[in-house]
């Protein structure tokens, strides 16, 4: 969306009959129907060739970032989170007043969101994902306000008050990423614009109030990555997180799930409690903890054990712990796990040719079907919570023949010196994931992620469907009608000359 509109006044009847019609053309597309965002992937497309060590580089970034209500909100998904296609999921969601659309990486592993704003220094001003980059301009919207310093948003953030707060001196953030990228701001409080479910796949956009960061300076690669986004939607657990934030003033339960579909692309997100499936296979996060965190009991490769030492998982002392990020698009094992683990993974096909693909994937050929040639691997959480990931998710083809694993080993380190176990989109897709933030819960259950899930609405007590989403084909289905709009256009002002 541009920044701004122009309009121009004519006399002439038929630029004024074009008009009436772009104007009715415009409000049909408009037309939405508990909150929504539309979320893309960001290596979309099957067909796109897609740098494998891009895959691992925007995983490295994510890994720097790892830091009662009446609504539920459907986000429209989009994308994919398969390994040789996107890498990310992106919603579109309206931010001020009159709303400009955004697109924001959606992401549960950090608190925060913040866009690009105007007079922002090196800034991306191009992305390759489908979509015009825009940038939130304050004095653009008549309901936006800077936070100052002496807020209480601000000092509750900042665990106090700056000892060099003055009147009228705006909040600011700065935040420094795993790859030396950084984005740096101020905070402002405006409109978001969601879609309130309000019937069997309906919704209808109702408005919140929250604060985001407002980004006056990147670096790195948040500022020169051609997959650029206008910023990230944080949806951690933290105080500042929007999740938090429109919990609190009460438009939504501290509740959202996600169903990622990586065969089709996009799926489902939505905020609000899930009453249909049932998700009965939970374990508890673990307390105090920066993200979403459990206690991993046990990993087995085709139900033969993996031996999990005390201090393999240290990320938080001496517990063994993994982390789960829908924003990591692989797994990482800690290195001591992840070797007798790949040997388990290739052990029934002792024959096969591996080699290294960009020096970081562990490629082979094969013309059979993976289900019937690699082991299932489950994961066992606390409470007797599994997690079965099979062959068809970590296994991803390449080209032709070619399959790639996407499971790969941890370097990254905690501040204590210990490795740390994280678990993405390969192991999170094609599953209904819940996270229960009021109950401290986080579960899933296997799931078709094209198909619909259920939404209880708190207020009145109803129980609504709420569908899959998909960015790419809605923009597909939508340019298709625009052609068609056209025409029409052009066939009536050759009535009217």
């Amino acid at each position: 969306m541009a920044l701004g509109t122009t309009t121009t006044t004519t006399t002439t009847t038929r630029v004024a009959v074009l008009g009436g019609i772009l104007l009715f053309f415009a409000l049909v597309l408009n037309v939405s129907g508990n909150l929504v965002f539309s979320v893309n992937h960001k290596f979309k497309g099957r067909d796109k060739q897609v740098s494998l060590s891009a895959l691992k580089e925007h995983d490295a970034r994510r890994h720097g970032r790892l830091l009662a209500a009446d609504a539920a909100v459907d986000l429209q998904l989009g994308g994919s989170g398969h390994p040789s296609e996107a890498g990310l999921y992106f919603a579109k969601i309206g931010i001020g007043s009159p709303p400009k659309d955004f697109h924001v990486q959606v992401d549960t592993g950090s608190d925060l969101l913040w866009v690009n704003c105007d007079s922002c220094e090196n800034c991306p001003t191009k992305s390759n994902l489908g979509f015009k980059l825009s940038v939130y301009d304050t004095k653009s919207s008549s309901t936006s306000n800077k936070v100052t310093c002496d807020q209480e948003f601000c000092t509750s953030t900042l665990n106090g008050r700056l000892p060099s707060c003055k009147p009228n001196m705006l909040c600011n953030y700065n935040i420094a990423y795993g790859d030396g990228s950084t984005t740096s701001g101020y905070y402002v409080k405006d409109n978001i614009q969601l879609d309130k479910v309000t019937g069997n796949h309906q919704t209808t956009s109702t408005n919140g109030t929250v604060i985001f960061g407002c980004g006056a300076k990147q670096s790195g690669n948040l500022g020169k990555s051609p997959a650029a986004v206008d910023g990230i939607l944080g949806f951690g657990q933290a105080n500042a997180s929007i999740i938090s934030q429109l919990a609190s003033s009460g438009k939504v339960k501290r509740q959202f799930s996600h169903c990622l579909d990586n065969v089709k692309g996009g799926g489902i997100y939505a905020i609000g409690e899930v009453v249909e499936p049932k998700v009965k296979n939970t374990t508890p996060l673990l307390p105090n903890m920066p993200h979403y965190t459990v206690s991993m009991k046990t990993i087995e490769v085709g139900g033969d054990a993996i031996e999990l030492t005390t201090d393999i998982f240290g990320l938080f002392g001496d517990r063994k712990s993994a982390v789960i990020d829908s924003g990591t698009t692989l797994a990482y094992l800690t290195p001591e796990v992840f070797e007798p683990f790949i040997k388990k993974i290739f052990a029934r096909q002792s024959g096969l040719k591996l080699h290294t693909v960009e020096e970081q994937f562990t490629c082979f050929e094969y013309t059979g079907k993976v289900d019937d040639g690699f082991p299932i691997v489950k994961f066992g959480f606390k409470s007797s919570a599994s997690l079965t990931v099979y062959p068809h998710d970590y296994l991803f083809r390449l080209r032709d023949n070619v399959w790639c694993s996407g499971w790969q080993s941890n370097s990254m380190k905690s501040k204590d010196g210990k490795s740390v176990t994280l678990l993405g989109d390969l192991v999170l897709s094609n599953k209904l994931v819940l996270y229960d933030l009021e109950n401290q819960t986080i579960g899933w259950t296997d799931y078709n992620c094209t198909s619909s899930i259920k939404l209880k609405d708190d207020k009145s007590g109803q129980v609504y469907s709420v569908g899959a989403h998909n960015l790419s084909s809605a923009s597909s289905s939508t340019m298709g009608t625009l052609l068609t709009f056209l025409l029409l256009v052009i066939a009536m002002l050759q009535i009217l000359h």
